[in-house]
């Protein structure tokens, strides 16, 4: 079979472009948080706001063949920015990308960063999705997390949210926080459920190297919750969530119908994506790279700032596509694989699949003329796999082949996704 390059195929399939634009700023940094962030004065943050509509102009030129499907505007906090700022930041979007009819454009907000005032610029600018950072409606826990505010000024910030026109709001739950009870822990779903957002990320906290948390865990200043415990909050996210209405469609996000975040699908099924601003990764044609941390440098030239550079293999391409695609719970599609790499997945991963499948990690749809072993794969998948499930269907009603992992495989989701990396 005639070798082809999984870039120049994803190039001729994907003309579409999500734009991730950082504001590395905040009032005052999380112990728990490794993320590129500090504290600045207003005069940074007007420097800054400055040196980032520069960059989105001059990167403009390399794009213009690109539709932008989505925009987030990701921190850091950037519900730190005044409503004219977001405003110019969305113009500048506008004036230099093609930007889709009703492209999803989300904004992270922080209770008690944000008033009415802000909220309804931020909706006026264009922003139609708010990602509101709760992590906790127990007061005692966001405290030793560090965080600014009180579950009564998430309240006030999502409720002014709601006046200001949004209709489609995330809200961030954080489980496994040192010192966190079961108990503790399913009150703050319950009183998040009851609000009714449109979506939930629930998460399960990470120790971080080199944040301040890890060292008070060392030091036996508190206590972190143990694995077993962990593992019980999960599953009563999983529980309470379905049993609410809210379909689990990646590993740790949960929404309703039609409000699955589209900007974080397409990081997970490998669509072209442009970080902008301090430190913001981007994956264009197959090639990672990043910008710099260094705020001054990034003040100075913010075009001239990029840095670890990445030129993806085929065999790196292929096992990103399941590493990351076997996040969504609906899992990979195996015909855009054929597609890309120009070989049936069976030829490269086939015992790998045929083995967690049978331990009950993976599950495998086929369409119906696959079954009987007509069809493109269906033959070479029925020797390997059977007891296949009934085939998932597409939006036009067409049957596709995925592979997914099973609600076992959801829960040992590393070990599953480690042995598709060749290496």
């Amino acid at each position: 079979m005639e070798r082809v390059d999984g870039r120049k195929k994803q190039m001729e399939e994907n003309g579409e472009l999500e734009l991730y634009i950082h504001i590395p700023f905040c009032v005052r940094k999380c112990v728990y948080c490794d993320f590129p962030s500090a504290p600045a004065d207003e005069d940074t943050r007007d420097r800054y706001l400055e040196a980032l509509l520069a960059e989105i102009r001059i990167r403009a030129e390399a794009y213009r063949q690109y539709t932008v499907s989505s925009v987030f505007i990701g921190g850091g906090t950037p519900s730190l920015l005044k409503g004219g700022q977001i405003a110019r930041l969305m113009d500048g979007v506008r004036e230099h990308y093609r930007l889709a009819e009703g492209a999803e454009s989300t904004l992270e907000v922080n209770p008690g960063t944000a008033d009415q005032g802000k909220l309804a610029a931020y909706w006026q600018a264009g922003i139609n999705r708010l990602s509101i950072g709760l992590q906790s409606a127990d007061n005692g826990e966001l405290a030793l997390l560090g965080r600014i505010h009180t579950y009564e000024d998430f309240l006030d910030t999502y409720r002014t949210a709601r006046m200001a026109g949004f209709h489609n709001l995330n809200v961030d739950v954080m489980a496994a926080l040192p010192g966190q009870s079961l108990e503790g822990y399913c009150a703050t779903l319950r009183k998040v459920m009851a609000l009714e957002p449109e979506h939930i990320s629930a998460y399960s906290l990470i120790l971080e190297e080199g944040t301040p948390l890890l060292e008070m865990v060392d030091r036996g200043l508190v206590q972190s919750v143990d694995e077993d415990m962990d593992r019980c909050m999960y599953q009563e996210t999983k529980r309470l969530l379905k049993e609410a209405g809210y379909h689990r469609y990646e590993i740790s996000n949960y929404a309703r119908e039609g409000y699955a975040c589209k900007h974080n699908l397409g990081y997970w099924q490998r669509k072209n994506y442009l970080g902008l601003g301090l430190s913001a990764a981007s994956l264009v044609e197959n090639v990672r790279f990043r910008n710099g941390s260094n705020l001054s440098a990034y003040l100075e030239d913010p075009s001239g700032c990029r840095e670890a550079c990445q030129i993806l293999t085929r065999q790196e391409q292929m096992e990103e596509f399941f590493f990351l695609g076997l996040r969504m719970t609906d899992g990979v599609d195996l015909g855009s694989f054929e597609r890309i790499f120009g070989c049936r997945p069976e030829t490269v991963y086939g015992e790998v699949i045929r083995k967690n499948v049978q331990d009950g990690l993976l599950k495998y749809s086929v369409p119906d003329s696959g079954r009987n072993g007509a069809g493109t794969g269906g033959k070479a998948y029925g020797n390997l796999i059977r007891g296949a499930q009934e085939p998932d269907r597409n939006r036009e009603g067409k049957a596709e082949e995925r592979i997914a992992l099973t609600e076992r495989g959801l829960d040992l989701s590393n070990y599953v996704s480690a042995q598709f990396l060749l290496t």
